[in-house]
């Protein structure tokens, strides 16, 4: 383990529109900040296709196109992007110690934490295989490809309800597909699915393998089995589109017991800034976004931090 302690004025963790958007504003006040790109490189918006709701693109880009670009805008004005994850942080006293999975040590006069949220998925081999051919976990990214189109909602909890009345509006049918015989979601969100009439739940039902066909050289979803919780009985429901929605995680395990969360392990931050309860620390993007956890709203709240941070710093 080497024992040589680098020196930054900020030091971002996280490399998807959040973290790299920072990483732009940050560069531009000649903070030379240092990002470290995480477990996945460019975050969730890689594993996504086409992106058509972000502003600036009006024919659409690929996820792992529109965060090359950012990338590569960040290092233009002098970010040092480096390969590698943070596994242990100090933040009781400034400067911050931060150290990587080699060991090495950084003392950090500000932090901007963005490492994101992940979707939860079923952990079926079939939802893998068609990931990104006809298998979501975000309705307001992809639906869009689905008009007029049949699609299964798994989940019964709020963002299954929600996600299950937003495609409601763009496709012929919704299936809400739940393990249980009643929905965990408040009772507002019940009444919006229950008085949707193109939205049917599918109760009692745990999916047990997505089904597709090969079309051309890409895969399309074409159904999904489930299996009767009562019963056992199995059946196949016709959908050309499955969106997994029994909520996300964020990535905050290295944090625990170093700054405020929420109770659903989200980070706290203060009311319309990107301030966490420890001074010179801040977090931005799906790290700490209950509710909107789209790009734009990363890259808005990473500019927010980058400014708080240079503020800070002042």
């Amino acid at each position: 383990m080497s024992n040589e302690r680098e020196q930054r004025k900020c030091v971002i963790i996280g490399s998807g529109p959040a973290g790299f958007t920072a990483a732009i504003y940050a560069a531009r006040a000649e903070m030379k900040p240092l990002v470290y790109e995480g477990m996945q490189p460019g975050g969730q918006l890689t594993i996504t296709t086409e992106v058509e709701n972000f502003p600036g693109y009006p024919e659409g880009i690929t996820g792992p196109v529109l965060m090359e670009d950012l990338k590569k805008q960040a290092e233009r004005f002098g970010t040092e992007v480096r390969w590698g994850t943070i596994e242990k942080v100090d933040f009781s006293k400034r400067p911050f110690l931060l150290t990587d999975e080699s060991g090495k040590e950084i003392m950090a006069e500000t932090v901007i934490i963005a490492t994101g949220a992940s979707a939860r998925w079923m952990g079926l081999p079939s939802e893998q295989e068609y990931n990104g051919f006809g298998v979501s976990a975000c309705a307001t990214c992809d639906g869009f490809f689905y008009r007029g189109k049949t699609v299964a909602v798994i989940g019964g909890g709020d963002t299954a309800a929600e996600e299950a009345v937003y495609l409601s509006k763009l496709t012929q049918k919704v299936y809400l597909i739940h393990r249980r015989d009643e929905l965990r979601a408040s009772k507002a969100m019940q009444q919006k699915v229950f008085n949707t009439a193109n939205i049917e739940m599918v109760w009692n039902s745990i999916p047990k393998e997505i089904v597709g066909e090969q079309k051309g050289f890409a895969k399309a979803v074409t159904g999904i089995v489930v299996t009767d919780s009562v019963t056992g009985a199995e059946k196949r429901v016709d959908v050309d589109g499955v969106f997994v929605a029994i909520g996300h995680t964020p990535n905050t395990e290295v944090f625990a017991g170093q700054i405020e969360f929420h109770d659903n392990g989200y980070i706290k931050t203060i009311p319309g800034s990107t301030r966490t309860n420890v001074e010179g620390v801040f977090a931005a993007g799906d790290v700490q976004d209950l509710h909107y956890r789209q790009a734009i709203t990363a890259a808005g709240s990473g500019c927010m931090a980058a400014i708080e941070a240079e503020r800070f710093l002042a």
